[in-house]
C-alpha cells in the first residue's frame, strides 16, 4: 500500500509528466534524451519533497529548463574534449592516422555504444566486468557490445578497414 506522499507524487507525475516532457522535447535532439530529462525532473521533485512540496507547473518547468541547460553544457564539454583529442591525435600521428578515424567514428555513436566500447577497449574489461559496471547480465553485455561494434563499423570510413579484413576480400 502506498503512503500519502507516494500517492500524491504519483498524481503529480500523472498530471504533469506530459507537459514537462513536451517542454523538454522541444528543446533537445532526441526523444530518448527528453524522456531521461523528464524523469530527472520528477527525481528532483521527489528528492525535494517535504511537508509543503512545490509542484506548480512553473517550478517543474524551471527545473526542466535547468536540466536541459546542464545536458547541453555537458554535451558541449564532451564535444570540446573530443575536438581536443582529435587535434592531439592529428598533431601526434599526422593527418592520415587511423586514430583520427576512430575518434571521429566514436563521436558519431550513441553515448551507450561509446561507453561500452570504451569499457571494452580503453579500459580493457571483459564482458563479465562490463556487465558488472553496467549492472546488466553477461549476455546483455555481450549483445550490447556486439551492437556497439556493428555501429562503429558503420561509422568507420572505408580507408580505415583493418588489414585482416582487406586480406580476406
Amino acid at each position: 500500500m502506498l503512503s500519502e506522499r507516494e500517492l500524491a507524487f504519483v498524481a503529480i507525475h500523472k498530471d504533469c509528466y506530459p507537459r514537462v516532457y513536451r517542454f523538454i522535447r522541444r528543446r533537445v535532439e532526441s526523444a530518448e534524451m527528453a524522456e531521461e530529462l523528464a524523469a530527472d525532473v520528477f527525481r528532483v521533485v521527489w528528492q525535494k519533497w517535504d511537508d509543503n512540496p512545490r509542484t506548480d507547473p512553473g517550478w517543474l518547468l524551471t527545473v526542466a529548463r535547468n536540466l536541459v541547460g546542464n545536458a547541453y553544457r555537458s554535451r558541449d564539454r564532451q564535444q570540446a574534449l573530443q575536438d581536443k583529442l582529435r587535434a592531439t591525435a592529428f598533431l601526434s600521428n599526422g593527418g592520415g592516422s587511423e586514430n583520427i578515424a576512430v575518434h571521429d567514428a566514436m563521436a558519431q555513436l550513441r553515448d551507450k555504444d561509446r561507453e561500452i566500447l570504451q569499457l571494452a577497449y580503453w579500459d580493457e574489461l571483459g564482458t563479465a566486468e562490463i556487465a558488472a559496471v553496467l549492472q546488466c547480465s553477461d549476455s546483455a553485455a555481450k549483445v550490447r557490445l556486439h551492437r556497439a561494434r556493428a555501429a562503429l563499423r558503420k561509422q568507420m570510413p572505408a580507408f580505415a578497414t583493418p588489414l585482416n579484413q582487406t586480406l580476406e576480400a
